[in-house]
């Protein structure tokens, strides 16, 4: 090859490098971390009339956006029983596909959830969504066309707080978590034909929302979930369980972010350390407020575990009974507070072993995930109560310090710039400097109330509102 010739192919290899896009390819972006690695700078302060790249008019959904290979992709409720998933490009906001399926019957749901609240995930070839009444849905990531579904049963739950799990894809595995109330278990199905590779079961966790997360760490990969009472890892190849460490809660909606073979999470789970679901179950299902639960006042799937919890079989949950009912007897968690990191790459139980700091105090959310950028956590939790802490040593930066922003959160932070993105079920994202003091730059209204967690890819910032979706950026030069 002449030097002409060796020139121009240079230049075209390099054109091809950086015109490769960045991807957020699922829930919270790469391994749900929640942090960019791109050095392009994003907008501090935007709104529907300052920085506004694009916008597209969806429907109902409080799933996540995701970014591919150039396309941001994301679903919504397009009719009452129509569940669709659509692809945008993501520099123009131009509509690449829409696909839609009919959902039949729907179960039963808590606002603000909706039944278009998992977000999808991408391996770049192919788009992997789920919907509770359909299972998992394989569509091809250039033209939406179906590759195949794998039906899974459906999710149930004591409080109706309906589905919001999400799919994770690893290594030609896509791998789903439900941890319900009735029979929890995580699948892994394979990403190329549907197949499904292996099940475990997890009968003694409660219903929770924890994105699964892949934790390398002494030699080996973990799929690792944050359920009720016990972080665990799994063998992505068999779903063995290696290990477990006894350190959580009972009730965990919020997911883990894995940063050099630590884990950190953060939960908040109503009640203290002794009580279990007591004052939960008679809050929601009491609806005579005696007291006590009967058969008629539970969801009719629960027949055979109510008949489990009654003990002493004279019809009715009471007294005694209510601190056990309906959980596993080999785990009765707890509610409380933590914030804790825990080394990965364990076998057995490492409760004593491998936790590096765990400390309980009022700053979690129930919901809300945290951010661990630089070496700062970062939570936020309802009111706009903010909470940082140093990520090595669990040292406090400060505690529920107010950003300014009153109301509930339910969307994560997310991280890229130098800043973190707070958003708020309000429409409003705070956008805060990134370091171990407190400073805020910048409160913006999206106009929408605001659920799902941004994505963020290339210098933009895709905010999924209720009914749209918004794609803010700096304006280029």
């Amino acid at each position: 090859m002449n030097r002409h010739r060796m020139f121009a192919f240079c230049v075209c290899v390099w054109s091809s490098l950086i015109a490769v896009a960045e991807d957020w390819p699922q829930f919270r972006g790469i391994n749900a971390s929640g942090v960019t690695m791109s050095k392009k700078p994003l907008p501090t302060e935007f709104s529907l009339e300052k920085n506004l790249r694009w916008s597209a008019k969806l429907g109902d959904g409080v799933g996540c956006p995701i970014v591919a290979s150039g396309k941001v992709i994301t679903t919504a409720m397009t009719a009452e029983r129509t569940f669709s998933v659509f692809a945008f490009e993501a520099a123009t906001g131009k509509k690449l596909w829409q696909r839609d399926f009919e959902t039949g019957k729907l179960p039963r749901i808590t606002p603000p959830n909706s039944h278009a609240s998992s977000t999808p995930a991408s391996d770049g070839k192919q788009v992997y969504v789920y919907c509770s009444t359909l299972g998992l849905i394989a569509l091809d990531a250039m033209n939406g066309d179906e590759k195949w579904k794998r039906s899974l049963p459906s999710p149930s739950y004591l409080m109706d707080w309906g589905a919001a799990s999400s799919p994770i894809v690893h290594d030609g595995t896509v791998f789903f978590n439900q941890d319900d109330d009735l029979s929890p278990v995580l699948f892994a199905v394979d990403a190329k034909s549907g197949a499904m590779k292996w099940t475990a079961e997890r009968p003694d966790m409660l219903g929770g929302y924890a994105v699964p997360v892949i934790c390398e760490a002494n030699g080996q990969t973990d799929v690792v979930i944050s359920g009720s009472g016990f972080l665990k890892g799994y063998d992505p190849a068999t779903g063995t369980e290696r290990w477990s460490s006894n350190s959580t809660l009972r009730t965990m909606m919020s997911s883990p972010v894995v940063r050099d073979g630590i884990i950190y999470l953060s939960s908040q789970s109503y009640g203290d350390e002794k009580r279990t679901l007591k004052f939960a179950l008679l809050e929601w299902l009491d609806t005579n407020q005696d007291g006590k639960l009967t058969k008629a006042e539970i969801p009719k799937e629960f027949a055979s575990r109510f008949d489990t919890s009654d003990k002493d079989g004279d019809g009715v949950i009471a007294d005694g009974e209510l601190d056990t009912a309906f959980q596993s007897a080999k785990n009765q968690a707890g509610g409380g507070n933590t914030i804790q990191a825990v080394r990965g790459g364990g076998r057995g139980d490492v409760t004593k072993t491998h936790v590096l700091w765990n400390i309980a105090n009022k700053s979690p959310s129930n919901i809300v995930s945290p951010v661990v950028v630089g070496e700062q956590l970062f939570i936020v939790k309802k009111g706009g109560l903010s909470s940082s802490f140093d990520a090595t040593t669990g040292k406090t930066h400060w505690e529920l310090n107010r950003i300014r922003n009153i109301g509930d959160y339910y969307a994560s932070p997310v991280a890229g710039d130098g800043k973190i993105f707070v958003t708020g079920e309000n429409g409003f994202i705070v956008v805060l400097e990134q370091g171990p003091k407190l400073k805020v730059l910048a409160t913006n209204d999206v106009g929408e109330s605001c659920v799902a967690t941004p994505a963020i890819a290339d210098g933009r910032l895709f905010v999924r509102g209720r009914e749209t979706l918004f794609c803010f950026g700096e304006d280029e030069k």
